[in-house]
């Protein structure tokens, strides 16, 4: 079969750094090509590329064998029939539905719209995708985000797409959500529609993909069938070594409680929450989207109101006032969405990891730079941090580093209780296998870690303990010797509500 898109020997510069180097990419009709690569691999920039939003410095690219150029603009790219549907959604949240899905190709005759021919092009969009019970006038702003996403799927869809590239496409859905997405997806391939798949959960590449495309520091290393392949393999073409164990391979014997939550009851919980989790511990919470795990942990840190209840460090009674208080009691939580609410985006790496501890490095009110300095890099000691200058923007690091600068945010802070809200997500899988050896390094020092997490792999290989939330209530607990994807969505999911007879 002749490809849907053949990109040979590309090459892509940003100043002195290179970001693409000869890299070729050729996607067949009806398959499911994945492309995998660690964060800075050049994975982005290809895409962008490959839909026109960045210009090649070098190399060939065709759609059906025609030349698209050396610079094809987005909506030429379009009209050739490559979409792609962003990580960062592009939909109109005040619009509705069906001025989203048919923005810029309403149904007309002689000029005039007609209201009938839209509403029914949209319905047949939304069909596709299985989202029947939609209302097409409905706000696009008010949907839940996996709703969002299969609406820009069909948005793409419809335009008469040959290939559809999806950018990390589950990174914010429930593990139904995306387990529904995937079998899209097939449908899609079914169908004769090529999709470029880019995302770091490896299974997710073998459940659906046909072949991988492989980079690595802006360079082609592989593309090859997925059939054959297993997971050591991909990993160690992807980082460039061998990761012989994900997740870390021993359990720590737990010491006295460190955390303990007696009859916490967050705002919008129907019931009080009691969870104890000791020194060298890490308590998993499951649950699907909506179920209150980060609503938990904002109550936990004092960044969300309680009704009654107490939390306690080391048997110390922590005063739910705010997160500053929870702080100096030894709590730290790293947040789900690191650049809304966890970085500071226009400051410097040694900024944002002593940010909480600034006046310890001030004398009579005037920070030392010095002071401040030592206080960073014992913060991140041991982190394996890897970064240019201390006062290079802390945007300049990888998804990876940039959770690390925030984990050494709070080791900077003496924290004695981490809660970490999805501390791998968008994250490629060599940093994940860092991540996961600092987290247990942290409980084998004897913290209390709490981690919040979509993807039940992560819990089951991370965790001592999974405590599962049902509707903002705890359906349940599971020992990590006796957890499975299985049992955790059969607490996870919500009960039916028997019929009478």
């Amino acid at each position: 079969m002749s490809p849907v898109v053949s990109l040979t020997s590309v090459r892509k510069t940003y100043g002195p750094v290179v970001a693409l180097d000869g890299v070729d990419l050729e996607v067949l009709p009806g398959e499911v090509h994945c492309l995998a690569g660690e964060n800075g691999a050049g994975k982005s920039t290809l895409i962008k590329v490959l839909t026109g939003a960045v210009a090649r410095d070098g190399g060939g690219y065709a759609v059906h064998g025609r030349d698209m150029g050396p610079r094809p603009t987005p909506a030429q790219v379009r009209g050739a029939g490559v979409g792609v549907v962003y990580q960062e959604l592009s939909l109109l949240p005040e619009l509705s539905v069906m001025d989203n899905l048919l923005m810029g190709r309403l149904p007309h005759r002689f000029g005039v719209v007609s209201l009938g021919r839209q509403r029914a092009a949209a319905r047949e969009l939304l069909d596709r995708v299985g989202l029947r019970a939609v209302p097409l006038d409905a706000a696009v702003g008010g949907l839940g985000t996996a709703t969002r996403q299969l609406v820009e799927i069909a948005r793409v869809v419809g335009s008469g797409t040959d290939l559809v590239v999806l950018d990390e496409p589950t990174t914010a859905l429930s593990e139904r959500e995306a387990a529904a997405l995937t079998d899209l997806v097939r449908g899609l391939r079914d169908a004769g529609t090529a999709v470029l798949y880019v995302t770091h959960r490896l299974e997710e590449m073998f459940a659906i993909g046909d072949r991988v495309t492989v980079l690595r520091d802006g360079r082609h290393v592989t593309t090859r069938p997925l059939e054959g392949l297993d997971e050591p393999g991909l990993i160690a073409a992807m980082v460039g070594r061998e990761i012989t164990q994900l997740y870390p391979g021993t359990r720590r014997e737990p010491g006295p409680v460190r955390l303990e939550v007696r009859g916490l009851h967050p705002v919008g919980f129907p019931a009080p929450v009691d969870l104890a989790v000791r020194q060298r511990e890490i308590v998993g919470l499951a649950g699907l989207l909506g179920a209150g795990r980060s609503e938990l942990l904002h109550a936990l840190f004092g960044a969300a109101p309680v009704q009654a209840g107490s939390v306690l460090v080391d048997g110390a009674a922590v005063p739910l006032r705010s997160p500053r208080t929870s702080m100096r009691h030894g709590i730290g939580l790293l947040t789900e969405d690191r650049t809304e609410s966890g970085l500071l985006p226009e400051l410097s790496i040694r900024e944002n990891v002593t940010l909480p501890t600034l006046p310890r490095a001030a004398r009579a009110g005037v920070i030392s730079s010095r002071a401040q300095q030592s206080r960073a890099e014992t913060a991140v000691a041991g982190l394996r941090l890897r970064h240019g200058g201390w006062d290079d923007p802390i945007t300049s690091l990888s998804g990876g580093n940039q959770q690390k600068a925030l984990l050494g945010r709070w080791l900077g802070t003496g924290a004695k209780v981490l809660l970490l809200d999805e501390p791998t997500k968008g994250v490629d899988v060599g940093a994940k296998s860092d991540l996961y050896r600092i987290i247990a390094d942290f409980a084998e020092q004897g913290l209390a870690v709490v981690v919040v997490s979509s993807y039940l792999p992560e819990l089951i290989g991370l965790c001592d303990r999974i405590v599962v939330l049902r509707e903002r209530t705890v359906a349940g607990e599971l020992a990590a010797a006796d957890a499975t994807e299985h049992r955790i969505l059969e607490l996870a999911s919500p009960r039916r509500e028997e019929t009478p007879q």
